[in-house]
């Protein structure tokens, strides 16, 4: 199906990722409206042209509106990004639902998955979202720290929904020459690789908390993303989508960037700090916290054997060190690197 050209754009949810995506769009000159929960957020942009509390530092431009009032900012757009943590979704969709009355391209650009439901956020959405809503469900995901992105630096993404029309009007809507996007059709596998990789990350960090070298950590992502296409395969994505960007490059930049949240969690928690602390001390969300209660309970549903989400659930909730859940993993039973697990 043939979509027509975007020419108003709603982001709901104002964090680093939201405020910066709707950064990008504004620099193209398409007017966007940004959903922020925090009325000070909102006063911050209106008076400042910055996001103070998420995305300091990073000025916005005049095409760019901010409001906390969500129906005026659905009113009159043709496209809606949305970048709400996971654990909010399903209530601030609530809201969306009954503010949609015809079908527009919904981009999920939240990487995480309902803890409760152990639904992918799409999934949520359908749930959710009338009916004439379910083609138009799309999913943005890859390697992308959000201040590397609001200051212009060279991106990659992955595009991912099911009408390749849809999909090649919202992939010509965020192309610039420092933003490029790879069309896909594999809703669960990006979803997958964009919410798993935050998982991984903790562990990565807590391998470098531990000071435990260049080695361990390179096992540790790889032997991560062999979990994270066991699990795609069970739950009917693509093996081949883990070896793009959504996959083993948002691996990559979450388990070694220095401005990754949850590998710092984990090195701070390497370094034998509480999880309490951690969390209480950090403005913005580290989905892999969640995502790990998730993903466990995702493959104990699928029977996927997944030792590195196990071990990282342990740490965090059952207070198991992070130095024995290492010990552990490493003094598994020998097996064949590309054995099913």
């Amino acid at each position: 199906m043939e979509q027509p050209a975007i020419k108003h754009v709603a982001v709901i949810g104002a964090g680093a990722w939201g405020t910066a995506l709707a950064r990008h769009l504004a620099e193209k000159q398409v007017p966007v409206c940004l959903w922020a929960h925090e009325p000070e957020v909102v006063q911050a942009i209106q008076l400042r042209r910055e996001n103070t509390v998420y995305l300091p530092g990073v000025l916005l431009p005049p095409t760019l509106s901010a409001t906390n009032v969500l129906s005026d900012a659905i009113a009159g757009a043709d496209c809606l990004i949305f970048a709400v943590p996971s654990h909010v979704a399903r209530t601030v969709l609530s809201r969306v639902a009954v503010l949609l009355p015809q079908p527009i391209p919904l981009v999920s650009a939240t990487k995480g998955i309902e803890e409760e439901t152990l639904a992918l956020v799409t999934q949520v959405m359908q749930s959710v979202l009338p009916s004439h809503m379910q083609g138009s469900l799309l999913v943005l995901s890859g390697p992308s720290f959000a201040s590397e992105v609001s200051r212009g630096k060279p991106t990659a993404l992955c595009l991912a929904g099911q009408d390749a029309g849809v999909v090649k009007a919202i992939q010509s809507l965020f192309m610039t020459p420092n933003f490029r996007v790879y069309a896909d059709d594999d809703l669960i596998g990006v979803q997958l690789g964009g919410a798993l990789k935050n998982v991984m990350a903790l562990a990565a960090g807590v391998v470098d908390g531990l000071e435990l070298g260049h080695n361990a950590r390179a096992a540790l992502i790889t032997r991560g993303l062999a979990e994270m296409i066991r699990l795609g395969v069970a739950m009917g994505a693509d093996p081949r989508t883990f070896y793009g960007l959504s996959g083993v490059g948002d691996l990559i930049l979450t388990c070694t960037g220095p401005l990754s949240r949850n590998h710092s969690v984990g090195v701070r928690l390497g370094k034998g700090e509480r999880l309490e602390g951690i969390l209480a001390s950090m403005q913005a969300v580290a989905e892999g916290v969640r995502t790990a209660k998730a993903a466990l309970g995702l493959a104990l549903r699928c029977g996927v054997d997944m030792p590195i989400v196990q071990e990282v659930n342990a740490v965090l909730f059952a207070d198991k060190s992070c130095r024995q859940a290492v010990g552990d993993l490493m003094e598994r039973e020998a097996k064949g690197e590309k054995s099913p697990s």
